[in-house]
């Protein structure tokens, strides 16, 4: 592999922890790519990895102008020595990207993706009405703009159901919940909406039982034709908040259906770069049901590797610069743990009796901090997080609203 080429980390928005861009920075930091990370301080997790090539600090919120933001993104790339790969951690991110990229072209090279998809796709609301467009399978869903259309909910929906915010940027400046919420009663719900604005801005779900469910991920890399360069497949066990939170403990196992419904998806609706997407299989039913479409890099892309050597990022990176992927088959039986947050995760979901995953053999362990060549970000996350994970935890544990994904 040619090295050359630098890589942007962009990021909007302020989450300090991130064990995706520290992936991104070691996965490539350690074939001598230079890896330049946009960071809201100094000390955040990607910021002090020993693989990156360079640190610019620029604090975000998300709620910036647009055009604020493509300014000040524009000054970052100029400053780097020559065009580099844009890798976007995160929704807003990726969005910006898209619809900005005549004007970033110049300083970053950007996958040919439609302006407006990862948008789209972002969107809870949208990314249905894509499903419905293209017939992949998702729980029904509504959107709701008012107040008033909480009876018209309760008459159309079987309870309980999934309460989330729809949209990226809604979730950052009005977010109607914290997280995607199970409401288990009408009056449950007539209860929240209550505090809602006058005009909010809500998805509604279809709630799919966990005891008759089982939670996968899919990770893809699509070139310009939108044609899977590499795909993965993976069964996520824990999460943290649980059910709703992010991927604590997965395990890679290939699903050639899954694989070949994320791959047509990708197509059909003409995407193009790194992905990850959550799906539920439905045993009801036996369908695979997409739950959310992230356009850009999942923080547990590391689970997912090519007996080549290859993943997502690393893929990106090639198909980004002209060069080839080289072919390989996916490692069946990795697993990756998210150490500071799969403590209480384990202890959550021992308490509510989950059923136990049966693993493939062999495929190795990734943690997602702690690794011998690079012990400072996780060693950033401990001190980070240590303080506010024992008020999750015990609030988690003795009280508030149950909450699932």
């Amino acid at each position: 592999m040619d090295p050359s080429v630098p890589v942007l980390l962009v990021k909007v928005g302020h989450y300090p922890l991130h064990h995706g861009a520290v992936g991104a920075v070691r996965t490539l930091g350690r074939l001598g790519v230079a890896v330049h990370v946009i960071a809201e301080g100094r000390f955040t997790s990607a910021a002090v990895s020993r693989h990156r090539a360079g640190r610019i600090v620029w604090p975000t919120t998300g709620a910036e102008p647009a055009a604020e933001l493509v300014r000040g993104l524009g000054k970052i790339a100029a400053s780097l020595p020559r065009p580099a790969v844009a890798v976007a951690t995160d929704d807003e991110a990726a969005i910006l990207l898209a619809e900005h990229a005549e004007e970033l072209s110049e300083h970053l090279l950007l996958p040919p993706v439609p302006r407006d998809l990862p948008r789209l796709l972002a969107s809870k609301h949208e990314m249905f009405r894509l499903c419905r467009r293209y017939g992949i399978p998702a729980p029904e869903s509504r959107l709701v703009t008012s107040r008033d259309q909480i009876d018209e909910i309760v008459r159309d929906f079987t309870f309980p159901v999934v309460v989330k915010n729809s949209e990226p940027w809604v979730r950052l400046a009005a977010p109607v919940v914290s997280r995607s919420t199970v409401v288990g009663t009408p009056g449950e719900l007539r209860d929240l909406a209550a505090g809602w604005p006058a005009s909010p801005y809500a998805l509604v779900q279809e709630y799919l039982p966990r005891a008759e469910s089982t939670d996968w991920i899919a990770h893809v890399c699509c070139d310009a034709r939108s044609d899977t360069v590499v795909g993965f497949t993976g069964v996520k066990v824990r999460s943290w908040p649980p059910h709703v939170g992010v991927t604590t403990y997965a395990y890679s196992v290939g699903n050639p259906e899954l694989a070949t419904l994320t791959a047509r998806f990708c197509k059909e609706s003409g995407y193009a770069g790194v992905a990850d997407l959550d799906w539920r299989l439905d045993h009801r039913d036996g369908r695979y049901k997409l739950l959310d479409f992230n356009p850009r890099v999942g923080a547990q892309f590391r689970l997912f590797e090519t007996d080549a050597g290859i993943d997502v990022i690393r893929a990106h990176y090639l198909t980004s610069t002209g060069q080839e992927v080289p072919a390989g088959t996916q490692v069946e039986g990795r697993r990756i743990i998210v150490e500071n947050l799969d403590v209480p995760a384990r202890i959550a979901y021992r308490r509510s009796g989950e059923r136990r995953h049966p693993i493939p053999p062999g495929g190795g362990r990734e943690f997602a901090w702690l690794t011998a060549d690079d012990p400072l970000p996780g060693l950033v996350t401990a001190a980070r997080s240590a303080r506010p994970m024992v008020r999750r935890v015990a609030a988690r544990l003795f009280g508030g609203r149950p909450q699932a994904g």
